[in-house]
C-alpha cells in the first residue's frame, strides 16, 4: 500500500538589500510559498509568529546583523483611543466604508500612484504599473478584502487598505490613501477603522506589519493602545516603547537553521530550510 506523506513547506532566504527603514542597514527575509490547500492554516499558524502576506508569500525579516523589525498587532479589547484618535474619528466621519473582494480597478491605481510618488517616491514600489499593481491586489490564495472609504459628499476614493482575514483577527497588508488630505490623518483612520471591524466580527487583534524602534516612518504604531510586538518568539505588550531599543548587534539574529527549526506549522510538520 502507498502512503502519501504531507510535504512541509520550505523555508528560503532572500539576497540582502539596502533597508528602507534604517540607514547603513542591510535587510534579509526568511520566505516560504503560500499555496495548496493547506494555505489558509499555514497563513494563520505564521502570522501568529511574526510572518506577514505578500501576494502567495510570507515572510519575517531575518537580517544577519539585525533584529530590529518587530512585528505588530493591537489587541482589540485592551484598546482605547486617545483623544487625538477620537478627533481623527471625528473628522473622518464623512467617509463610507465600502468593503469588496480583493479585485482591482484603475481608481485605485491611480490613489496608489499618487500616494508612493508623494510619500514613497524612493522606495521599490514606486515603479509597479498596473499589472503589477492588480497581481499585488488579486493573487491572494487566502481570505481577502479590499476595504474602500469614499467621500460620502462626491465618491471620490480617498483610501483603500488590502486585508486579510485570519482566525484571531485582521491583517492589514496594504494601504494608502489621498496624500494631500494629511490634516485627516487617514493612516490613522484606517486602523481605528479596522479596529472597530475586528471588534464587530469578534476577532482579538489587527496585525498593523512592522514597527521599527528608531524609524520615523513605523513611528506611529506605538502611538496605539493594547499594542503588542513579536520580540524572541512570543507577543509582548508594549508598555513603553523605549524599552524595545533597535538591536543592532549581530548576535542579536539565531542562525537561519535554528529559526526555522523554532517555527510552529499547523499538523504538527517540522519546518525545512533550503
Amino acid at each position: 500500500m502507498r502512503h502519501t506523506l504531507p510535504i512541509a513547506p520550505q523555508f528560503y532566504v532572500t539576497a540582502p538589500q539596502p533597508c528602507p527603514y534604517l540607514e547603513g542597514r542591510m535587510e534579509r527575509k526568511l520566505f516560504t510559498a503560500l499555496q495548496g490547500d493547506n494555505a489558509e492554516a499555514l497563513n494563520n499558524s505564521l502570522s501568529k509568529q511574526g510572518f506577514r502576506r505578500s501576494q502567495n508569500v510570507l515572510y519575517r525579516p531575518s537580517c544577519a546583523e539585525c533584529s530590529a523589525c518587530l512585528s505588530a498587532r493591537i489587541d482589540v479589547s485592551a484598546f482605547t483611543p486617545s483623544k487625538s484618535q477620537k478627533r481623527i474619528r471625528n473628522r473622518n466621519s464623512h467617509l463610507l466604508r465600502r468593503a469588496t473582494s480583493p479585485w482591482a480597478t484603475e481608481e485605485q491605481y491611480a490613489l496608489f500612484s499618487t500616494y508612493l510618488e508623494a510619500r514613497h517616491a524612493m522606495g521599490g514600489m514606486v515603479d509597479m504599473d498596473v499589472f503589477e499593481f492588480a497581481a499585488m491586489i488579486e493573487e491572494t490564495p487566502i481570505r481577502s478584502r479590499v476595504i474602500e472609504y469614499v467621500n460620502e459628499e462626491d465618491s471620490a476614493l480617498t483610501a483603500v487598505c488590502l486585508t486579510d482575514v485570519h482566525d484571531d483577527g485582521l491583517s492589514m497588508v496594504y494601504s494608502f490613501y489621498d496624500p494631500e488630505l494629511t490634516r485627516q490623518s487617514l493612516g490613522t483612520h484606517i486602523i481605528l477603522d479596522h479596529i472597530d471591524i475586528a471588534r464587530d466580527a469578534g476577532l482579538p487583534y489587527v496585525y498593523l506589519g512592522y514597527w521599527v524602534p528608531g524609524s520615523p516612518k513605523m513611528g506611529y504604531k506605538a502611538n496605539f493602545s493594547g499594542l503588542e510586538v513579536f520580540s524572541n518568539g512570543e507577543w509582548k505588550k508594549m508598555q513603553n516603547p523605549e524599552e524595545f531599543e533597535t538591536n543592532l548587534n549581530p548576535l542579536s539574529t539565531p542562525p537561519i537553521a535554528e529559526q526555522v527549526a523554532n517555527i510552529s506549522l499547523p499538523g504538527g510538520n517540522h519546518a525545512e530550510h533550503e
